[in-house]
């Protein structure tokens, strides 16, 4: 008999066949050569049972029928590829050994896991663990196929993670949709990621800039000039900062403090799955999703770069030798002139910022193979080049840097000075010359920012300043300033904080501890990002992501029903911690089970208690209704409702539902007790009503009876946060601002509140008295 191979997509399994059969017949669904039939999954053949699976009466939403633990979770084939299910079922019954050649992953193990529990297969099973699929690899693989016995801990934990998914997405979304009429899709990664981005945009609309001023000064010692910046408290009056400049200028200065030392900076870390996604946003404005799928066609289709669905940043000792093949590789391609100048002795076992073995979990860092590239689209090119520039990287020295701090005094006012003095380029000089070669693709200007950083780059000359020699202030000036919100997320920075876990980890090394207890997975975090777009929880700005009205009701609902922990992005990042021991033999699958069963019954328990929210609470009506206008919920006395059931297909497993289009009210909507907050009382004479947060605006919880009261959070140029709106409603204007006029000139001025009782605001400059 035979020996059954079967490989998770289709292209996959004709790369091994192609090496181990090269002969093989081609029967369309499975290749069977002399010694070997080689066929393939194509993603996920079977899934989890729908809840009507185990009982009709789930069809009808209802949550008096919550929660739905099932004692043992039925699968089922997807009836999309019941045809190449069947497939592998009749070649199986010829061949007397299996082996797995799915995806070397959590998410490969389940889907041949799967398969091997719908056909009943019993035979003897062995696993190919491959990281390329580069002939070389398969070779070795197929020569070194371990026992399948020896993943039965990542099997247990593919399963948890899936069957916990389904308990928390399946109950908490039918819990939540039933008792708030609307469909709310609710999910044990995808709610914390969305929490993560509401609490984000909370900051921003609360964030109330400040005005502050910088004064720098510009010093010559003979034929060198350099600036520094005023040193003490924040000015936050022009008039000071106008003393200061008047002060020091044409006056002569000394310098009290000069310090000098070299710096490295080392080639930045090999690209795991995340980093290559966060790059490639910040780059070029890919999408994570856009991202893995153009990386996975490099490895399946084009056989140009290693599995890039890893987390790991380092290779192995064995890996060494091939990095080094692939540096002679690439010395017959476009990259000559960077290989040639490459240093391969710089690359060995020793070297830990590249080989780190203690660091490698199921894959090492993405390498480019051995395979040179041939015709690549303009965005596979652009991914490869990503991947090679960072891989060549490691063969060069590190950039070399005199940092320079300069303390200078005039006056008795000191004045700060880092000048960052480039000595040698190193292996930036990769990055000179990509920028060369793609020439007419960037224009390399820089942001005003840029020009202002604290440290300044001299590259091109020498900075040589004489401590004990002294200084003129040839010229001083006033650079008005203003403090910045938090930055909205990206795809690229969402990415990073689901690395975290939501944490906000700059230092390289906490991020890297902090990966086992991430927000999903390498492979799973761009199929969250798509579905919260999908289900209309979030929409993007350009890069930006902003959450919309039913996305902020989604999360504050979650929180005010008692259980924000399925909004805690830590708590899952643990969760994620414990799937990892699970899948090393180092936790109990059956533990985990119980404890998230437990979390599921407690959801129930606390939603059904909640008040239920009005339609208006997730935007316009129009929200809550299907393509025929009619409304996609029905009795609210009931609690039930006959909406699309979520369906448990997605990696997250919470729900499939695509919602009807939102279009948000631009009107404030009045909330139930709990979850919106009073922000002030209703100025109108005689309202009595509270004034409440909408989407738009600020309004009067008694817009219903009449009252039109509304102060909208764009004005003038300016954003009304929660803390300018708590000073028109008291003080009735706000506090000095920074406006500008036709010309491009800046004047100060506050946002006044008239007094017609329509929310009406006006600008009043400052000194001036009048509106204008």
């Amino acid at each position: 008999m035979k020996t059954l191979v079967i490989a998770e997509k289709p292209d996959m399994g004709r790369n091994i066949a192609a090496v181990i059969e090269p002969r093989a017949k081609n029967n369309r669904s499975y290749l069977e050569g002399e010694q070997y039939i080689i066929t393939w999954a194509i993603g996920h053949l079977v899934g989890l049972a729908e809840p009507d699976a185990y009982d009709p009466k789930y069809k009808r939403w209802n949550i008096r029928d919550l929660p739905i633990i099932p004692e043992q979770f039925r699968i089922v084939p997807n009836p999309k590829t019941k045809d190449q299910l069947k497939v592998i079922g009749d070649v199986a019954k010829r061949c007397d050994q299996i082996v797995n050649a799915c995806d070397a992953g959590r998410e490969g193990q389940y889907i041949f896991a799967l398969i091997q529990q719908q056909l009943k297969l019993h035979q003897p099973v062995k696993r190919l663990w491959i990281s390329d699929l580069t002939p070389e690899s398969i070779l070795q693989g197929f020569a070194q196929l371990k026992d399948g016995s020896e993943f039965e801990a990542l099997t247990l934990a593919a399963r948890a993670r899936s069957e916990a998914d389904w308990l928390i997405g399946m109950n908490a979304s039918r819990a939540f949709t039933t008792r708030h009429q609307t469909l709310l899709s609710v999910g044990r990664v995808q709610t914390p990621v969305l929490a993560l981005i509401y609490d984000r945009q909370k900051e921003i609309e609360a964030f109330e800039s400040q005005t502050f001023f910088d004064v720098k000064a510009t010093f010559r010692q003979e034929s060198l000039e350099y600036v520094g910046t005023w040193q003490g408290e924040r000015l936050t009056s022009q008039e000071k900062s106008d003393e200061i400049a008047a002060k020091v200028k044409g006056k002569n200065g000394s310098i009290s403090k000069y310090e000098v030392k070299e710096t490295k900076e080392h080639p930045f870390k090999l690209y795991d799955l995340t980093l290559l996604q966060r790059e490639a946003n910040a780059k070029y404005g890919y999408s994570a999703k856009k991202t893995l799928d153009i990386a996975q066609g490099l490895y399946e289709k084009h056989k140009v770069i290693s599995y890039p669905r890893t987390n790991s940043n380092y290779v192995n000792e064995q890996n060494i030798e091939g990095m080094h093949k692939a540096l002679n590789m690439l010395k017959s391609t476009s990259y000559k002139s960077m290989a040639e100048a490459a240093d391969p002795s710089r690359v060995h076992k020793n070297n830990k910022s590249v080989c780190n073995p203690e660091r490698v979990e199921d894959h090492h860092a993405i390498l480019p193979t051995l395979k040179r590239p041939g015709t690549l689209s303009k965005e596979e090119q652009n991914i490869y080049e990503l991947i090679i520039i960072r891989f060549l990287s490691h063969f060069y020295p590190p950039a070399m840097y005199k940092q320079h701090t300069v303390l200078t005094e005039v006056e008795g006012e000191t004045f700060k000075t880092n000048i960052k003095e480039l000595l040698s380029l190193g292996w930036k000089v990769l990055i000179q010359q990509d920028k060369d070669r793609k020439s007419s693709k960037s224009t390399g200007k820089k942001g005003k920012d840029d020009e202002e950083e604290e440290s300044q780059e001299w590259n091109d000359r020498s900075f040589d300043v004489q401590a004990d020699k002294p200084v003129q202030c040839t010229k001083s000036e006033v650079k008005e300033k203003a403090t910045q919100p938090p930055k909205s997320y990206t795809e690229g920075t969402l990415l990073k904080a689901m690395e975290s876990a939501g944490k906000s980890m700059e230092d390289e090394e906490l991020r890297d501890v902090m990966k086992d207890s991430g927000l999903g997975t390498p492979a799973t975090r761009a199929a969250t990002i798509e579905r919260l777009k999908n289900v209309g929880y979030i929409t993007m700005q350009g890069k930006r992501i902003t959450v919309t009205q039913k996305g902020r009701t989604a999360i504050e609902l979650i929180r005010h029903a008692g259980v924000e922990l399925l909004a805690s992005p830590e708590m899952t990042g643990q969760w994620e911690r414990r799937l990892h021991q699970i899948s090393k033999g180092e936790a109990s699958a059956d533990v985990f089970m119980k404890n998230v069963q437990k979390f599921t019954i407690s959801i129930i328990d606390k939603v059904s208690t909640q008040r239920p929210a009005p339609p208006s609470m997730f935007g316009d009506t129009e929200d809550a209704k299907g393509k025929n206008g009619r409304s996609s919920t029905r009795s609210r006395g009931t609690g039930s409702a006959s909406a699309s059931k979520p369906s448990s297909r997605s990696s997250a497993k919470s729900t499939g539902v695509t919602p009807a289009t939102s279009v948000a009210s631009d009107r404030p909507t009045a909330a139930p007790a709990g979850i919106r907050v009073p922000l002030g009382e209703c100025p109108v004479a005689g309202c009595g009503g509270q004034i409440i947060e909408g989407r738009k605006g600020y309004g009067c919880s008694h817009f219903k009876s009449g009252c039109k009261f509304v102060i909208w959070k764009e004005f003038a140029g300016k954003s009304i946060s929660q803390s300018m709106l708590k000073s028109l409603l008291t003080n009735g204007k706000t506090q000095l601002l920074t406006f500008k006029d036709k010309s491009g000139g800046a004047f100060k001025a506050r946002i006044v509140l008239n007094e017609s009782g329509s929310g009406q605001l006006t600008v009043e400059r400052e000194g001036s008295g009048s509106a204008i």
